[in-house]
């Protein structure tokens, strides 16, 4: 137990440092733009292949498919040693292990909130609405509800895929829609985004720093 216990204070210091990281990096670079001009980069001058970031997501069948298996593959990568497995782990000595991967879903999609929320607010400086915070606590419940009925029914019925898929991107995108992207828009990421990037090419091809605030979007 002591030793459990020592582990789990070690993974949630882990967490707090990853957050004090994002605080620091994500004020300087919209990530998924960075990480798709590294990517490109790095297999240009180094012939190196990175791994990818997502899987095919419009083929997802289900939200844990979805989330787990196919969107932003580095996120799961990260949260589920640090923030699942743990969690799951502490849980099975309050629960049956059959129900105890919910508490793991739950605080996994409570950090991954508290992770885009700060990000956010590095992007746009502005006073937090709590959208982001919603939208990843209502996929939590929604991916632990989807997990219980898959427990439950035990492969006796479930939905033919082209009709789960459809489904699960439409929920997906309403959702998104209704508490994702108001808060982005809001903060003007995509133009952010979009100064940050070509500032970024701009470096490169000039071989010096050149601030996003001296370049403008054509695209916006």
């Amino acid at each position: 137990m002591e030793g459990e216990v020592k582990n789990v204070i070690l993974v949630w210091s882990t967490v707090v440092a990853s957050l004090c990281y994002c605080h620091r990096v994500g004020k300087l670079f919209p990530s998924e733009t960075v990480l798709a001009l590294v990517a490109a980069l790095t297999k240009a001058l180094l012939h190196v292949e990175l791994e990818e970031q997502s899987n095919e997501p419009y083929l997802a069948t289900s939200l844990q498919d979805f989330w787990g298996r196919r969107w932003n593959l580095m996120v799961p990568n990260i949260l589920q040693p640090t923030v699942y497995h743990p969690v799951r782990s502490v849980a099975t000595r309050f629960m049956d292990r059959k129900w105890a991967a919910i508490p793991g879903v739950l605080a996994t999609f409570l950090v991954s909130g508290l992770m885009h929320e700060l990000v956010l607010y590095n992007i746009g400086r502005l006073r937090p609405s709590g959208e982001m915070m919603c939208f990843f606590l209502l996929h939590g419940v929604s991916l632990s509800l989807e997990i219980v009925i898959k427990k439950i029914l035990r492969g006796k019925f479930s939905l033919p895929g082209i009709v789960s898929g459809p489904l699960t991107l439409a929920y997906v995108m309403y959702t998104s829609f209704l508490l994702f992207f108001p808060p982005f828009l809001r903060s003007k990421a995509d133009v952010k985004g979009c100064t940050e990037s070509l500032a970024f090419i701009e470096s490169i091809k000039n071989h010096r720093l050149v601030s996003p605030n001296d370049i403008s979007c054509p695209f916006l």
